[in-house]
């Protein structure tokens, strides 16, 4: 692994972050790995000049908008009345709180009359919301004009309403007011007036070319919902000049939507070759319709608009695609995907109010739902991308389920359109098919969106375990091991050590990149601050999220518990394993020497002696927390040598190793209490006259064979009591396996195997 010099550069939005995957060499471009140290109060101060004042400014601009807005619309007169477009395209009156108009609610109202005008012939024209939705030309111009001669109409002290049952009715138009605009209308506006304030902090936070890209898009949107929210006021009549705006401007605002999201996706996250190219036709294209449209020599305009939205949007999934190819980078991956559902339901609702033409209360139905929630899906995700890496699960519920109800809603209206179903059987229909796909397509979306973790909780803790205990021993490999866990959990493309003082876990790059600091644990003195650098999780598939930050905070914090419990635990052993051999060493050895003195014959001194001798050999075992191979093996050959001796037995003697390891005092006492039973054994119970002893280490595998030259035979016959019992639980409580065999001519031989010695230190 790399180690390299690093800091963080605080962006407080994805979009802004200038971290995106470069070349490991390119330090000079990254600032997250230029070497320099940040500002302690850098974020503060960004937004304490200019930055800010020109925020709070931006905001006041936008509430004072939206206060003017809603008092314009409040201004004009209006009949105080609900209708709807029947199947027959006719405008029928819903219902009225005016006296004179309530014995006429079911009935269709013909024609409007002001004072001193002809009448004005109305049908389902005058209740379709937006000139934007309309496929035909004419349709287009005659509604514009059929809205400016209401308002006319409106605007005179009194107007004549002539019903379908031939009565007409004169009544006063009044103010709308502030009550009368409606809940769709406030929910509509302050959706825009968050996704006008989000460009702006976006735009201001690091003013380059990919956020003024954002913000461009975000601001388009927010136009979009203005006039949406505007719309969902329409009674009779739109105020103007809104009804001639509505086509040419709301076509300019989705073809520079989509031109500005072709050409960030040109750049983000990374540059494609040829993007000024890609990025150049992409803005031609949409200048060249809104210049055509704007001098009214495009025919079929409502055709080419969407196609033109359609072409582009495809376009930029095309390129995101590509970007990945080059680069795995995950933000890329997620990029496509929502430009996937979102060119797909675009084409979805485009098909629908195609078939839909012919029938204007099916159209008008399309019109007023299916641009609505696709707005609003849009909206949704436009929120959610500067915030993919830090986004809560909420938000992304949201903006699929807007998603499937953009879905259900085109389908609704489709299968009306197309199948002549009525509305209860389409409203059914479409939802079961749209929850089916939700239900059955959620958790891979989510998945594919941000992926699951790899590893299991048991493999986790198993691991970490291991991690604690080898840390323990040797602090300086907790960067490499801790690393290694990070990997077998994210399966990142890129791991690195830098040189970086953190805190606690954060995500970079628009979720490309995790930190995560390491612990400076006991017995790592003077080690310098350092991280781990994680790039593409899931070889790409996925964004790290906050989530993921989270858990490795949780892993470092478990990892350091460890580490500080196995010290308490090794401390409390090594304490009581000091007092035990103090103990024994003032108490039973003091007993022991007396014996010894006030023996009453030469071989009940020597037995003590030996007896004594064993007993130092036991303390000075406890006293130590570990024991190098090569000192023990010294000190079991010559333990083995005066005890053989003594009973007039030859010892063979043969030990090697390929590196000399420590052993805990478990391994330690377990080792010499085998070989001191399989030796007093050859001499007890064999009756041998030499005795060989075998010690070899390679790796991990310790290998141990004891043999002798004595009585003993046919081993899978013997009672294994305490001694033999003894042996097989110590050497399984090291995790080896034990056999005996018979060897020729004469003799036992007793072989141990630990394959794998570290794992119970």
């Amino acid at each position: 692994m790399n180690t390299r010099q690093a800091r963080t550069s605080d962006t407080p939005f994805g979009a802004a972050s200038s971290w995106s995957p470069r070349p490991a060499s390119d330090a000079a471009l990254d600032p997250l790995l230029s070497g320099q140290t940040p500002e302690p109060d850098a974020p503060l101060s960004r937004w304490m000049g200019w930055r800010l004042r020109l925020l709070v400014g931006t905001a006041l601009l936008g509430c004072l908008g939206l206060f003017f807005l809603a008092r314009w619309l409040a201004e004009p007169p209006h009949i105080d009345a609900h209708w709807r477009a029947n199947a027959l395209g006719q405008v029928e009156l819903m219902a009225s709180d005016l006296p004179l108009l309530r014995s006429h609610e079911g009935r269709a109202l013909l024609s409007v009359r002001a004072a001193g005008s002809a009448p004005i012939d109305v049908d389902a024209l005058a209740l379709q919301p937006s000139s934007r939705w309309l496929p035909a030309d004419a349709e287009r111009e005659r509604r514009r004009s059929l809205h400016a001669r209401l308002a006319q109409a409106l605007a005179q002290p009194t107007v004549g309403l002539l019903m379908s049952d031939g009565e007409s009715v004169e009544v006063q138009p009044t103010r709308r007011g502030f009550t009368n605009l409606g809940a769709m209308f406030w929910l509509l506006a302050g959706l825009a007036l968050v996704l006008y304030l989000l460009a702006m902090v976006v735009l201001l936070a690091k003013p380059t070319l990919r956020n003024t890209l954002y913000a461009l898009i975000s601001l388009c949107q927010s136009g979009n919902l203005i006039f949406i929210a505007v719309e969902s006021t329409l009674q009779l009549g739109l105020p103007q000049p809104f009804p001639g705006w509505d086509m040419p401007v709301r076509m300019a605002f989705d073809l520079v939507m989509v031109a500005a999201i072709v050409h960030a996706a040109t750049l983000h996250p990374r540059r494609v070759p040829h993007a000024g190219a890609f990025a150049l036709a992409a803005w031609a294209s949409a200048a060249a319709l809104v210049a055509l449209a704007a001098a009214d020599r495009l025919a079929h305009l409502w055709w080419w608009t969407q196609g033109g939205v359609i072409a582009l949007g495809a376009l930029a999934v095309g390129l995101l695609s590509w970007s990945y190819r080059i680069e795995p980078h995950p933000y890329a991956l997620v990029l496509r995907r929502f430009g996937i559902m979102a060119v797909s339901t675009w084409t979805l609702l485009t098909l629908a109010i195609a078939v839909a033409g012919t029938r204007p209360g099916v159209q008008q139905s399309l019109a007023a739902i299916g641009p609505t929630v696709w707005y609003v899906f849009l909206a949704s995700l436009l929120l959610l991308v500067p915030f993919l890496s830090k986004s809560q699960q909420v938000m992304r519920e949201f903006s699929l389920l807007a998603a499937i109800s953009t879905v259900a809603t085109s389908l609704d209206l489709l299968f009306v359109a197309v199948f002549s179903l009525g509305q209860f059987a389409s409203l059914t229909l479409s939802l079961f098919l749209s929850l089916a796909v939700y239900s059955g397509a959620r958790q891979w979306i989510l998945s594919q969106l941000l992926g699951n973790n790899m590893l299991t909780t048991e493999r986790m803790f198993e691991q970490l375990y291991r991690i604690a205990r080898e840390v323990e021993a040797n602090p300086a490999r907790t960067p490499t091991l801790l690393s290694q866990l990070l990997r077998d959990q994210f399966d990142p493309m890129q791991i690195d050590l830098i040189e970086r003082r953190a805190s606690s876990s954060r995500v970079f790059g628009d979720g490309s990149t995790l930190v995560v600091p390491i612990p400076h644990l006991a017995g790592d003195d003077g080690a310098k601050d350092r991280a781990v650098l994680l790039r593409f999780a899931h070889r790409g598939r996925r964004l790290f999220t906050r989530e993921d930050a989270r858990l490795t905070d949780r892993i470092v914090e478990q990892l350091q518990r460890a580490v500080a419990f196995d010290k308490a635990v090794e401390q409390g052993r090594s304490e009581e394993r000091m007092r035990l051999a103090q103990d024994l060493h003032d108490d039973i050895g003091a007993r022991l020497l007396t014996l010894m003195y006030k023996a009453q014959s030469p071989e009940m001194e020597d037995y003590v002696r030996h007896t004594l001798q064993d007993l130092k050999t036991l303390t000075r075992g406890l006293a130590a927390p570990n024991h190098l191979l090569t000192h023990a093996a010294g000190e079991w050959k010559s333990d083995l040598t005066q005890r053989l001796a003594a009973a007039h037995v030859d010892l063979g003697w043969s030990f090697s190793h390929d590196d000399d390891i420590q052993l805990s005092v478990v391994q330690w006492s377990a080792l010499t209490r085998v070989l001191r039973e399989l030796v007093s054994n050859a001499i007890a119970h064999a009756n041998a006259r030499r005795v060989e002893v075998d010690l070899h280490l390679e790796g991990d595998r310790l290998d141990l064979t004891v043999s002798d030259n004595g009585q003993g035979r046919n081993p899978r016959a013997w009672s294994h009591g305490l001694g033999l019992g003894g042996v097989r639980k110590r050497v399984k409580q090291l995790g080896g396996e034990v056999e005996w065999r018979e060897v020729s001519p004469l003799g036992i031989s007793c072989r141990v195997c630990i394959r794998k010695l570290s794992e119970r230190q």
